[in-house]
């Protein structure tokens, strides 16, 4: 253990940038040029310490006391960078492609939105470094509050519905969490992370050190979005699309599955699970979730609710690997946490950057959309490959480690391996019509997918979500004149298109054909589009030159008694 201010340094850097980034409110400019210096200094700062973590060197910055025995201390081990290098790298694409998205919608509070970035990367980055339970659950709860200004941001009711819920979910886990941790320590005499788990919990009443597995578990679920706690996060699509990246990709859902790593890793031990029995049911609730929220996202037409169904599906894939409790297991779920950051990013990136070059956000519209936004489709189609667990792409490599690790376990691995298979073929069920129709349809020839249009779809009738379809309604008389739409039908200020009645589509005589250099859209947005794709592709080709899979294998290796 090596004491280091560069823990700390790395929490603060964001942190102290929020004043100065409220003070630049009428220097635009300047407030963006300080979001992309703070943003690249944290990354420096993390970076600056992987030899060192790689080599077994940790690093330790302890600020005080919480109360005898509990220390408010940050630590970088492996476990922890593998968090901390992914959010801060990804902190960098998303604010600039945050940069294109709210100058290219114009959007009010801009000034608002970037310091809360910046808030809620300084959480995440405690997160990721925080060196007991105590700590995890204090920045936790911080991320909570410094994300809540970014899911209301558009300031509508259906926003301010969606805050409210996700404050519920969040600080109702929040409480789990909290509860777990006292009773951790009260049966183990501390809260400290300690790779195989602490001693204390092993020789514990396995009644009490199963209650306080429930509560950690169920708490860091909420934001994990394991079912039925996952709610939350379709209705958080009200957010502006950068938010939604934030959301899935890179700090709330992640910081969830993160803590549950925590626990399985670092508070309980992989020896101390299969004692108490407490993997298989964890596991269990992750596969019942990737199966069910994939079925789900079939009957989604809003390109922005289908991408939220399928990052609750594609989390479950972590908590599965953790749950199965294998060493190459461990590795695909660990290495599925920057695999799916990649890929999901990907996709919410080109969701945004259709709806402002386009105003258009229901699949059923898209007919075509790749001769108006080449790159752009080009992109999605990549992600939803790695999404689907096609070859070349990261998704390919940690489904591999965790199918492998599945079929190896002596009972019960090949009902898990089963439901990862299906899960992938229904990650092609509900990708590959986006991106068929998009390049091999016109909107004058274009086919509505049986999943989609037909009696089975999301498209009339009763929506997954427990929605009504307006055109369903419409067709009984049943909408009153002045209704509001639904948040499937209104842009993320809450306003409703009034030329196109499904808001957007495409106009007049097709789309354009803008080709393939760029002129589909402003660089602010395409660069940091192509960037997360090619970090996909990255991970699936060169997994260790991309540095995630050598932190992964230092992780699991450090595991005492895990059977690779």
């Amino acid at each position: 253990m090596t004491e280091s201010l560069r823990p700390i340094l790395a929490i603060l850097v964001s942190a102290v940038a929020i004043p100065v980034i409220l003070s630049l409110k009428r220097r635009p400019n300047l407030r963006e040029g300080v979001t992309l210096a703070v943003a690249f200094a944290k990354f420096g700062i993390i970076a600056s310490m992987v030899p060192g973590v790689l080599s077994g060197t940790e690093y330790e910055f302890v600020v005080g006391q919480f109360a005898t025995g509990i220390e408010l201390a940050f630590t970088v081990d492996p476990l922890g960078l593998l968090f901390g290098l992914l959010a801060s790298l990804l902190w960098i694409v998303t604010s600039f492609y945050s940069i294109g998205y709210m100058r290219g919608l114009d959007e009010h509070a801009q000034t608002r939105y970037f310091a809360s970035f910046a808030a809620s990367l300084a959480s995440a980055v405690g997160v990721a470094f925080a060196s007991n339970l105590l700590t995890l659950f204090v920045c936790y709860e911080l991320l909570t509050v410094s994300t809540y200004p970014l899911v209301t941001h558009d300031e509508t009711d259906e926003a301010r519905a969606a805050g409210r819920k996700y404050l519920a979910y969040t600080f109702g886990g929040g409480v789990a969490v909290l509860g777990g941790t006292v009773l951790v320590f009260v049966l183990a005499g501390t809260t400290a992370f300690t790779p195989g788990g602490l001693e204390g919990l092993a020789t514990a009443d396995p009644t009490l050190a199963r209650a306080a597995f429930a509560l950690l578990a169920a708490g860091f679920g909420v934001k994990a979005a394991l079912m039925p706690a996952h709610s939350w996060l379709p209705d958080a699509m009200v957010a502006p699309t950068p938010v939604s990246g934030l959301l899935h990709a890179v700090a709330v859902v992640k910081s969830g599955v993160f803590g549950i790593a925590r626990v399985v890793l670092d508070v309980y031990g992989t020896g101390t699970m299969e004692q108490l029995g407490v993997g298989l049911p964890l596991a269990a609730i992750a596969a019942f979730t990737l199966l069910t929220a994939s079925i789900i996202a079939l009957r989604q037409d809003n390109l922005k609710r289908r991408l939220a169904y399928s990052t609750i599906s594609q989390l479950s894939y972590i908590v599965l690997g953790l749950g199965l409790l294998h060493g190459q297991a461990l590795t695909g779920g660990l290495l599925h946490i920057p695999a799916h950051a990649f890929m999901k990013l990907t996709l919410f990136f080109c969701a945004g950057a259709i709806h402002v070059e386009t105003h258009t956000d229901d699949i059923s519209d898209m007919a075509g959309i790749g001769r108006r936004m080449p790159l752009t489709m080009a992109a999605f189609a990549v992600a939803a490959a790695g999404m689907a667990g096609i070859p070349l792409v990261a998704g390919f490599v940690s489904k591999w480690y965790l199918v492998i690790g599945a079929l190896s376990l002596e009972s019960g691995g090949l009902v898990f391996a089963a439901a990862l298979l299906v899960s992938g073929v229904l990650n092609i069920a509900y990708f590959w019509p986006i991106v068929y129709q998009a390049y091999f349809e016109s909107p004058e020839s274009h086919d509505e997918k049986p999943l989609i249009g037909g009696p089975f779809g999301g498209r009339d009738e009763v929506r997954a979500d427990g929605g009504e379809d307006h055109e369903s309604d419409a067709a009984d008389g049943h909408i009153d004149e002045g209704e509001v739409p639904r948040p499937e039908h209104v842009d993320h200020l809450g306003k409703h298109d009034e030329e196109h009645e499904h808001h957007g589509g495409p106009p007049a005589g097709g789309w354009d054909d803008r080709g393939w250099r760029g002129g589909e859209s402003t660089w602010f947005m395409l660069g940091p589009i192509l960037t997360a794709a090619t970090l996909s592709l990255l991970l699936g080709t060169v997994p260790y030159t991309a540095v995630f899979l050598r932190i992964v294998d230092t992780i699991v290796g450090n595991l005492p008694g895990v059977v690779a």
